[in-house]
């Protein structure tokens, strides 16, 4: 959408994604989507969702929750188009309890990179690192434009 209109109804051209979507297969075939979105809620409770469905159940987390739903807990629903649906599709999802206390994420970064430049820390966030997130979104779009899954070769240095 190359147009939008802001809070004041002034036009203005649109130069960001809203939102993205990605499907991927994980080893051991696992499908897992994740869900970047500032615009969609559809039980996307935060701004970024991470969805992992398997034979035994579902998982779904954000960046503060995370809800999971096993095979045998899972509803089986008739359709019936002329009644309304019963059915509460999220009241058999179980929160994952926040059982332990989590740092800020930025915070901790900081802190390894001082580490890192002061007292000889590892480091895990290579330029090598960076050229795997910077390889994995040019095949999502070669996959998106394509319209077929593409493998992920491994980088090396």
């Amino acid at each position: 959408i190359p147009r939008r209109w802001d809070e004041q109804g002034r036009e203005y051209q649109a130069d960001a994604d809203d939102a993205a979507y990605a499907t991927f297969q994980l080893d051991g075939g696992v499908i897992a989507q994740l869900n970047s979105s500032w615009c969609v809620r559809v039980r996307r409770d935060d701004l970024v969702t991470f969805q992992v469905d398997g034979t035994l159940g579902s998982a779904v987390a954000g960046l503060h929750r995370c809800w999971t739903q096993s095979r045998v807990n899972t509803p089986r629903p008739v359709w019936n188009p002329d009644v309304p649906q019963t059915i509460d599709f999220f009241g058999n999802w179980l929160e994952v309890p926040d059982n332990q206390p989590v740092e800020n994420g930025f915070k901790s970064q900081w802190e390894a990179f001082i580490r890192h430049l002061f007292d000889d820390g590892p480091w895990q966030y290579t330029l090598l690192e960076g050229a795997k997130g910077v390889q994995l979104a040019q095949l999502g779009l070669q996959s998106w434009a394509e319209r077929r899954w593409i493998e992920v070769p491994e980088l090396v240095q």
